[in-house]
């Protein structure tokens, strides 16, 4: 009977001891496959800043360099004594578009999100679906459409073609529903026994509930904005309403038609600062608020 036990103390002591060398096998590759794809993702960003520290002879070799020989800081420099460029008119531009619309976005998000999720009326599930239905069709096809209807209102070369077309997500409408499902309805009855009007309860009750999924759609919003950019070169190429995207594209190229590319990329390096900059401080938000928005009970 001792020997028996024995043996199967030794049998779960060898099953335990290949489980943990099986455990450590799956961590052992989840964290190079994770490390390789984190590689993947970094280096254009890597590529990019070194870029921009180069000097152009060194950039036109026919073997690249992972790391400049020489840091030549002016570029950074032309960048913001580019008299082509108008880098702090562009910068103005951008942040003017990207506040506006995602103020107005937001106003539409919410109040369409807060309808379909709380309020009833008639054909409510067949619209909700048909705008859900919309998302399955490419944005691009809508190009030539939305142009000449914005082309026929006189919108060509102002702030408005670059704001009014683009107000209305139906993925944040949709992400902030979901959310707003989550919120238990005996509050809105409650609310409403007490006379409480849609507004109020939307304004302090839905609104603080799903402040995170609200921040995130914001941040997404002002991102999408602020790397708009075959629609602003179609619609806006005047220096007054050109956003800083298409800014970039003509600013360091010659009468010859060379472009300078590492003064370029020091431009495109100072753009995407302030996004880095938001994903980083920020990038709780967006998380939180998706997941939130994705479970409903």
């Amino acid at each position: 009977m001792s020997e028996f036990k024995t043996m199967k103390a030794k049998d779960l002591q060898k099953t335990t001891a290949q489980q943990r060398v099986i455990k450590v096998l799956v961590q052992i590759l989840t964290y190079t496959f994770l490390s390789v794809m984190a590689l993947i993702i970094i280096f254009p960003f890597y590529w990019m800043i070194i870029s921009s520290l180069k000097e152009m002879p060194e950039y036109r070799q026919s073997v690249p360099t992972l790391i400049p020989r020489v840091f030549d800081f002016m570029n950074y420099l032309e960048v913001f004594t580019n008299d082509d460029l108008l880098l702090g008119q562009l910068f103005l531009n951008t942040v003017y578009v990207g506040v506006v619309s995602t103020a107005l976005s937001l106003v539409i998000t919410v109040l369409s999100a807060f309808a379909f999720a709380r309020l009833e009326f008639k054909g409510k599930n067949a619209l909700f679906g048909a705008l859900l239905a919309t998302m399955m069709i490419p944005g691009e096809l809508f190009t030539i459409t939305n142009y000449q209807t914005v082309h026929s209102f006189g919108w060509i070369e102002t702030y408005t073609v670059l704001i009014i077309p683009f107000l209305v997500s139906v993925f944040y409408i949709y992400l902030l529903r979901q959310n707003f499902l989550q919120i238990p309805n005996e509050l809105y009855l409650a609310a409403k026994v007490d006379g409480t009007s849609d507004l109020k309860y939307l304004w302090k009750v839905m609104i603080p509930l799903a402040l995170p999924t609200i921040i995130s759609i914001t941040i997404l919003k002002m991102m999408g904005s602020w790397n708009s950019y075959m629609w602003p070169r179609l619609v806006a190429n005047d220096d007054a309403h050109r956003l800083i995207t298409n800014g970039l594209r003509t600013a360091f190229t010659n009468a010859e038609g060379v472009t300078d590319v590492p003064v370029q990329m020091a431009a495109v390096t100072v753009v995407s600062f302030p996004l880095f900059l938001v994903f980083i401080f920020l990038r709780k938000y967006i998380m939180k608020g998706v997941s939130r928005s994705g479970i409903k009970g």
